[in-house]
């Protein structure tokens, strides 16, 4: 099994999760589902700016909040969304 590692995440409104993976692939993530399924995940919506401190896990093989709370890095590369090429090019 191929792991899409992590490389770098950035939180986004609305619980959106921007993961950009080490084989160059950038993928938009939507929290929200999760938070309505998976109750430790509420806590990114009550605890004020708790969504803000996401970071990269040791390895890159997920992203982090606390102790409690995490997602893999499969989890992203899979149900994330493709951001398309002209997002991810920088203005010149």
């Amino acid at each position: 099994m191929e792991f899409h590692t992590v490389k770098n995440i950035s939180p986004l409104p609305d619980f959106m999760l921007k993961a950009e993976f080490h084989d160059g692939t950038v993928k938009i993530y939507d929290v929200k589902p999760i938070m309505d399924k998976i109750p430790v995940f509420k806590m990114l919506d009550y605890v004020h700016g708790l969504f803000k401190q996401v970071r990269v896990d040791v390895g890159g093989y997920g992203v982090i909040w606390n102790d409690e709370i995490d997602l893999s890095c499969d989890e992203l590369y899979e149900n994330g969304r493709d951001l398309p090429d002209e997002g991810r090019t920088e203005r010149i």
